[in-house]
């Protein structure tokens, strides 16, 4: 159904035209007007509509089977991230840290149930996780969006997990409720997230928060690994202590950015940091130590 605004400032257009975008997911990159009118709940003459307005404007080209995107969708997302100012202050210290674990490192936010990428600084791999900035992953399924939702309350954290995923990828590990709320509740209390082949095959990593002057979680970071090549006990005891200083790093340009100097350190502003201890099985994933990882 098209969304139907309830204030006076509401432009309807203007959620159309988003709702036709949004409407593109992985396996239907090439959609016909019949499928967008369906999909969005939009007549087909006003689907019709907002597709050639999208189409002029450069972000729909048509094809032979129907309408695509085209990549200036991305400029979008690119003014988000750099509106933000997080490739700027981040990049530097993602750098660092890849050169000094030799994995892959990436930053994501949340939304709804999805965590999305928002930088990242890939280290070549023969088997590596196909991510680019704009790519969605369910977040319960991954440290960075563990991260996420271990800064909500619980019932914030059900409310947001709630919401259907947008990343049309179906995880392996699937937990009710009682389980995830543990899973959280470890996180909350360690200050960090570590996930065991709970998202895909092969994929493991482990994630800090990001925090902004005042101390709020604003995004994760996190090391990513294949499982066959970096075994949990390097990621925990290796990588995880320089992610943990890049985390308060970043956390720190943050604060600076913002001229609110209270953010120290990921130790100090992400509360009480565990050191690794034992490593617990959890999951079919195995999920290391109550925390979780995966992207």
């Amino acid at each position: 159904m098209p969304r139907e605004g309830t204030g006076p400032d509401f432009i309807e257009a203007l959620a159309r035209g988003l709702d036709v975008i949004t409407a593109f997911r992985p396996g239907r990159p090439v959609m016909s007007l019949a499928e967008i009118a369906s999909g969005t709940g939009l007549a087909r003459p006003t689907a019709r509509r907002i597709l050639l307005t999208l189409t002029e404007l450069g972000y729909v080209r048509q094809c032979a089977a129907g309408f695509a995107l085209t990549p200036r969708v991305l400029d979008l997302g690119v003014a988000y991230v750099r509106s933000m100012g997080l490739w700027d202050v981040a990049r530097p210290h993602l750098e660092r840290l890849v050169e000094q674990t030799d994995e892959s490192c990436s930053i994501a936010q949340l939304d709804g149930s999805d965590i999305v990428y928002v930088a990242r600084v890939a280290r070549p791999k023969i088997v590596t996780l196909s991510v680019q900035i704009g790519t969605r992953f369910p977040a319960l399924q991954t440290s960075l969006g563990k991260v996420l939702l271990a800064a909500l309350t619980p019932d914030e954290a059900a409310q947001v997990l709630a919401e259907p995923s947008r990343s049309g990828l179906t995880p392996l590990w699937r937990p009710e409720r009682a389980e995830w709320e543990a899973e959280l509740c470890d996180v909350r209390a360690r200050g960090w997230a570590l996930t065991d082949e709970q998202l895909a095959r092969g994929i493991r990593s482990v994630a800090a928060p990001l925090r902004d002057g005042t101390g709020r979680v604003i995004a994760s970071l996190n090391v990513n690994a294949h499982a066959a090549e970096t075994p949990v006990d390097v990621l925990v005891h290796a990588h995880l202590p320089r992610l943990l200083h890049a985390a308060g790093e970043i956390s720190l340009d943050f604060a600076r950015m913002e001229s609110v100097p209270h953010v120290t350190s990921a130790q100090k502003s992400a509360g009480p940091i565990q050191a690794p201890a034992a490593i617990e099985q959890r999951g079919p994933g195995r999920s290391p130590e109550s925390a979780t990882t995966t992207p």
